[in-house]
């Protein structure tokens, strides 16, 4: 048995992490701000709002073997119509609240021997695409925080970043809520499909194994092809 820590685990990809993760018998601390959810004597929930609230570390154990920071936003407009708020915003979301808990826990991911960071990216800093200047803003500053703590702290915690294409996930919602949107979103990439969550969290649960001891500094496209194939 392991012990996680999963910011964001109560809906979307980070739910179904949680829920492998469970299944295979760890140990998990998970966060939530909207999805409420009921505490186990395996699964512990705290209410945490990544823009607003100090990280309270102090239910967690000494020894922490994984954290999986899940929080981010899809927010798609034209680039002169995104103010100074929207953008300081994610970035205070998707970075500033990945940094403050990675601060607060390193100690403990260090003192495992085999502690594992898996962070969110997103293909549209691979590729450009339009309208997605300001997510790309905040993932494209994930993926360079990704690089330079897995040559920090190597040897002794490893860090990667997973970049999904359009997953169906809550936070898609506005992206995939009729057939026509779904059919058209399916249609760009090539393997033809929406990933779905399992898609995303297995390759988490991959990263924070053994099965990955030799795999840290990685930006690992979880995408259908969308980043490397021309459809």
């Amino acid at each position: 048995m392991r012990n996680y820590l999963i910011i964001g685990g109560s809906s979307g990809i980070g739910k179904a992490l949680a829920e492998q993760l469970h299944k295979a018998g760890h140990r998990l601390y998970v966060t939530y701000l909207t999805h409420k959810e009921q505490s186990t004597d395996s699964v512990t929930y705290v209410k945490w709002d990544a823009l607003n609230d100090s990280f309270d570390d102090s239910l967690l154990p000494d020894t922490l073997d994984g954290l999986v920071y899940c929080p981010g936003s899809i927010n798609l407009k034209p680039f002169n119509r995104f103010s100074e708020d929207d953008f300081v915003r994610d970035f205070r979301l998707q970075v500033v609240g990945a940094v403050r808990v990675i601060q607060s826990v390193v100690s403990r991911l260090k003192a495992s021997g085999r502690g594992a960071i898996v962070l969110f990216s997103t293909v549209a800093v691979q590729r450009g695409f339009p309208f997605h200047a300001q997510v790309s803003v905040s993932k494209g500053a994930i993926e360079g925080l990704t690089r330079s703590l897995a040559a920090e702290f190597a040897p002794h915690i490893r860090v990667n970043a997973i970049a999904p294409s359009l997953t169906d996930t809550p936070l898609a919602e506005k992206l995939l809520n009729t057939e026509q949107k779904r059919m058209n979103n399916s249609e760009r990439n090539p393997l033809k499909r929406i990933g779905s969550v399992n898609d995303v969290a297995g390759a988490a649960q991959f990263l924070l194994s053994d099965e990955s001891a030799w795999v840290t500094g990685q930006i690992l496209h979880i995408d259908g092809g969308m980043s490397t194939i021309m459809n």
